[in-house]
């Protein structure tokens, strides 16, 4: 994830950062029923997802601890 990607993410608030980490999953598990079926050729997008949802995880868990 790039600098300015996260400087976007850490201005976000409580509630936005839940609603992207929510579509993620989605997105995620959308990824995942694709890949199994054979509709996914770019098999690092789950890799990359994952990561971006726990960097989203991180500054959720960062701003609910101020």
């Amino acid at each position: 994830m790039k600098k300015d990607e996260l400087q976007k993410l850490r201005e976000k608030t409580g509630e936005e950062l839940k609603k992207e980490f929510q579509a993620s999953g989605d997105n995620l598990w959308k990824l995942k029923a694709d890949l199994a079926a054979g509709k996914v050729k770019n098999v690092r997008q789950v890799r990359s997802l994952k990561k971006s949802m726990a960097v989203i995880n991180t500054i959720l868990k960062e701003k609910l601890s101020k």
